[in-house]
């Protein structure tokens, strides 16, 4: 069963240009995993400190893969989680 659910991050204004760059790298290495459908990082409009990533994976299996790749670990646990001030994520379910 596919897997989808958006994450919510705020961050110091200091702080986005480095979260960009990680995002980027981030962003790219995992839109070329298997099972990861879509990826998307946004910057949120009228809340310049805030990010909202997009995921869908084809299953569970493909996001705990996702979850123990080296991109994963190197751009997200030991990158902008460190800097993040809070983070929401919410868990989606398709209507089709």
């Amino acid at each position: 069963m596919m897997v989808s659910f958006t994450v919510r991050l705020r961050f110091e204004q200091e702080h986005l240009e480095q979260v960009r760059e990680q995002l980027t790298s981030l962003t790219l290495a995992s839109r070329e995993e298997p099972g990861c459908v879509t990826y998307v990082a946004h910057f949120v409009e009228g809340e310049p400190t805030t990010v909202l990533i997009y995921e869908q994976y084809n299953d569970e299996a493909a996001l705990e893969h996702h979850r123990g790749t080296p991109h994963f670990h190197r751009y997200a646990i030991g990158g902008f989680y460190q800097l993040m001030k809070d983070r929401v994520m919410e868990s989606l379910t398709a209507i089709c």
